[in-house]
Parts: structure tokens; sequence; C-alpha cells
């Protein structure tokens, strides 16, 4: 089993570098994911091809469309929106800080 825990728009999946490497050698012939933007979030007909290329297929258990792809898709979305929220009230956060500090004479650390 391969597991990633990536960002989509980052290219350095050691999971995904494993499979294709793997692919490559031989050692499989069908690659099962839940749905097809667990194997990628864009670029997934070129892996296809790319596995396809080293005699793996992929068979994807929820094809897109399915009720479950549409939460998934929600809640993936809701995720980044906290994600970014997190990072600009942190952004905030230090900012007002080193604001403060720097009314008080202070040094921020």
């Amino acid at each position: 089993m391969f597991k990633d825990r990536a960002s989509g728009l980052r290219e350095n999946w050691q999971g995904l570098i494993r499979l294709l490497k793997a692919a490559a050698a031989g050692e499989f012939t069908v690659v099962r994911v839940a749905g097809q933007d667990r194997l990628a979030r864009f670029g997934t007909q070129w892996r296809s091809a790319l596995l396809a290329r080293d005699g793996a297929g992929v068979e994807v258990a929820h094809p897109k469309g399915s009720a479950g792809g549409v939460e998934e898709l929600l809640a993936d979305f809701m995720s980044l929106v906290a994600t970014f929220a997190g990072r600009m009230y942190g952004i905030r956060d230090r900012e007002a800080k080193r604001r403060l500090l720097d009314a008080a004479g202070g040094d921020v650390g």
C-alpha cells in the first residue's frame, strides 16, 4: 500500500514516486484508488498513461460524479479555507506582537 499526505499542488510526493518506481519494476498490475483525485489532484491523465506504459492499470472505486466525490471535494475546499485563514491570522498575530514590542522598545523573538 502506498500512502501520501502531501499537497496536491506540490510535486514532491514520496509515496507517488515509490509507486511509479514499483510500477516500472513490474511489481503490480493494478493501482486501486478510492477516487481519481486520490491519485493526483491535477495531471491524472499523464500519471495513468505512465502507469499503463509500465503495464499497470488504474481502478477507481468511486468515479467522478458520485455523491461521495462532491462531499469529499467540499471537505477539501473547507480544509483549504481553514488552512489559509489560519495562516492569515497567524501573520496578523505576529505583526501585532511585533508592533507592541517595537512600541515597548523590546526585541522580536
